[in-house]
């Protein structure tokens, strides 16, 4: 079945400063959900808590991300871009302030829940890239905002931890709110003003939703092959945790974390792949991808006590699957760019949902069969995603 697109009048272009402020705020957005988990054992002590309670706590942040994805990013195409980021930095703003003044577990877990919806205003800076870049653009710009993502994902954890050490985890927290409340401002000047498509109610948007799987075979392929991947993602660094924190290792946490800094590749692989998506297209993009990833897999299965070719490995693993991910999602946001925001709330959804049952896979997978087995699951979801790809096309030869 050929893919059905729509074809529609571009507004206007993102001139590079604008991009490059998008990379930014999609990089502080995404962080916000992060920069607690470092800083677990002070808040327990801080509140008299277990750390069980407190990882329920912060275990809100997910859920709350999932609901934003939801019910906050296709919000992007009722109205202007300026208007609904800057109140959603304001929002996360009071939020972070708030989760800074909370007293107990489950007020923290409600602020954290909050924040985790505030912070798909990543997802929602992607869907603009994908509605107002020029076409031939697209990618290139996706890549760039998506690189900010996978920046704020490291890097919330990591400098979390140091402004925890050297501010206290309030303080921490309130310098974030401070710096959404700057992003707030900044986005409401230059961020596009044109508002989207009046003629359908936002309840239209969300019951639409649904319906978009069966309408474009394009998001069904797109969801479908990057929740496999994401599902090896999330389980490969879920399990490398559990792996590294057992004999014959037994790996403090702050060194396990250091194991995150070879995602720093994956995030120069995000600003390639957008190019070379735009110059080859997003098939061989994929594909290439999932090839260096699936590879990248198996030698870590068997190479983890060798810490340099594991973290080569990693580094390697992030490059190719960050970059399948931004030639994918590519694909979804040419579907129709006048509703850029419904596809990718559409597809994200899927996309995590394939990535919170690696996360569980890959944490229990560890001790069920190992780490070398637990690999080659990955791997082979991996291998799985790369095949539905060439099938696909094959079929329509």
């Amino acid at each position: 079945m050929e893919t059905e697109l729509i074809a529609v009048e571009r507004i206007t272009g993102l001139r590079t400063p604008v991009v490059w402020f998008m990379a930014v705020a999609a990089a502080l957005g995404t962080a916000s959900i992060y920069p607690l988990q470092p800083a677990i054992a002070a808040v327990a002590e801080s509140f008299g808590a277990s750390l069980a309670e407190v990882g329920g706590a912060l275990a809100c942040g997910p859920v709350g991300y999932m609901v934003g994805l939801a019910l906050l990013v296709p919000l992007v195409d009722r109205v202007a871009p300026r208007t609904v980021v800057a109140a959603q930095f304001w929002a996360l703003g009071v939020a972070l302030a708030g989760a800074a003044a909370v007293g107990s577990p489950w007020l923290l877990g409600l602020a954290i829940g909050v924040i985790g919806a505030g912070s798909a205003v990543g997802a929602q800076l992607s869907s603009v890239a994908g509605r107002f870049a020029e076409p031939g653009r697209r990618a290139t710009v996706l890549g760039m905002v998506t690189a900010g993502i996978s920046a704020g994902i490291l890097l919330g954890r990591i400098v979390g931890g140091w402004l925890a050490d050297a501010i206290g985890w309030r303080g921490m927290l309130l310098l974030l709110a401070a710096a959404c409340a700057v992003v707030a401002v900044a986005a409401r000047a230059v961020l596009p003003g044109e508002t989207g498509d009046a003629g359908i109610s936002y309840l239209g948007l969300l019951r639409g939703l649904p319906a978009l799987y069966a309408r474009f075979p394009v998001l069904r392929l797109a969801a479908g092959r990057g929740a496999l991947w994401f599902f090896a993602f999330c389980a490969v660094w879920a399990g490398l945790a559990v792996a590294l924190s057992e004999p014959p290792f037994s790996y403090s946490a702050e060194r396990i974390g250091l194991y995150a800094c070879a995602g720093l590749f994956g995030i120069v692989a995000t600003r390639v792949a957008g190019a070379w998506t735009d110059r080859v297209g997003a098939r061989r993009v994929i594909l290439a991808g999932l090839g260096l990833a699936a590879a990248a897999t198996v030698i870590l299965g068997t190479s983890l006590s060798n810490t340099a070719v594991t973290l080569a490995c990693l580094g390697l693993f992030d490059a190719g699957l960050f970059a399948a991910q931004v030639a994918n999602q590519s694909t979804v946001l040419a579907i129709d760019p006048a509703a850029t925001a419904r596809f990718n709330s559409a597809y994200m959804l899927v996309y995590f949902v394939g990535g919170s049952a690696g996360t569980a896979f890959g944490a229990a997978a560890v001790s069920w069969f190992g780490w070398a087995a637990t690999a080659l699951i990955a791997a082979g979801a991996i291998v799985a995603a790369a095949a539905i790809t060439v099938s696909v096309r094959a079929a329509r030869a």
